[in-house]
């Protein structure tokens, strides 16, 4: 009966497609992701056998809340409790991974969501859990794919360079939304302070793709510690350093201070930047800077993950 069961989700996916195709072609969407898979995941929590089956897009290409939610359960993170998704762009790679690894293979997790108080608590049993972990942001998974061996399911991830991906051995293994970097157990830095004092600090947008003039949300994640400020003034940049300023940026605030004290996670989860309204289509990052830092160890500044800004007209009007 399997075949069947793919014959008709296939035969569905493509009835939807003809259906909003006029809509489509009107509205030309773009891919809100640079990865992306087919949208189909099949999730299993490993240890209470939670499980989803479903499509993480409606026919239209928007996101599909009713699925995330979904997921979100296998993962324990509460939609409703949290105010917000778990990383949508940590679902694409994860579907786009798992489709090229092993298409329609069931996904095994692990280790998904993680409070602060149960992540800490695990690092006190001594296991491998880092104080800053990505996991506690909703930005992290360990997972595995039945007859996929961890080391071949790890190479492949770290080619993309996309990305956060580790293995500790076995066929586990670990994929973040977080800067493009890669570690095996010897190397994974876990315990030796490297991630205190915000060192480790990441900026990440919810997607990939935005049209110019588009509000962007920017969450701050491994954190290690609060008690920060953000320069209100920040800067869309042309380069992973950040040196480069195409054009000044806004962070949106409710005060008139030029320094927004953090002093609390849940901010640093919903900070939103409005993008030109005329720039050139391209490839960009965005950058903020820090003040009143705690520490001399903390960053100056962070600058977030590659952006693509297109613009909303459609090329036969430009």
């Amino acid at each position: 009966m399997k075949w069947f069961y793919s014959f008709a989700r296939n035969l569905f996916t493509l009835a939807g497609l003809l259906t909003a195709a006029p809509y489509l072609a009107a509205q030309e969407p773009m891919a809100p992701f640079f990865f992306m898979g087919d949208g189909w995941v099949h999730i299993r929590n490993a240890q209470n056998h939670q499980e989803a089956q479903v499509n993480l897009l409606n026919v239209d290409g928007s996101l599909n809340d009713s699925a995330l939610s979904q997921v979100e359960a296998v993962f324990g993170f509460s939609t409703k409790d949290q105010g917000e998704h778990i990383s949508p762009r940590l679902l694409f790679m994860l579907d786009y991974f798992s489709d090229l690894a092993a298409p329609g293979k069931m996904i095994h997790l692990h280790s998904g969501y993680r409070n602060p108080e149960y992540n800490t608590r695990l690092k006190k049993t001594g296991l491998t859990v880092a104080k800053t972990s990505l996991h506690i942001d909703g930005m992290a998974l360990d997972f595995s794919i039945e007859g996929v061996k961890g080391l071949e399911l790890w190479e492949m991830i770290r080619q993309k360079n996309c990305c956060g991906v580790g293995n500790y051995g076995g066929d586990i293994v670990h994929l973040d939304a977080g800067r493009p970097r890669f570690w095996e157990k010897a190397t994974a830095g876990v315990g030796t302070g490297e991630s205190d004092y915000n060192r480790r600090l990441t900026l990440s947008t919810e997607f990939d793709r935005y049209r110019s003039g588009q509000k962007v949300r920017l969450i701050l994640a491994s954190l290690s510690d609060l008690g920060f400020g953000i320069n209100r003034s920040g800067a869309l940049v042309g380069d992973r350093e950040g040196e480069h300023s195409i054009a000044g940026l806004k962070l949106q605030s409710s005060g008139n201070q030029d320094c927004i004290f953090i002093q609390e996670r849940r901010p640093t989860r919903f900070l939103y930047m409005d993008l030109p309204q005329e720039i050139p289509e391209g490839r960009y990052r965005i950058r903020l800077n820090f003040c009143q830092r705690p520490f001399e160890q903390m960053p100056l500044k962070a600058v977030s993950n590659e952006i693509e800004i297109w613009t909303s007209l459609k090329k036969s009007e430009k």
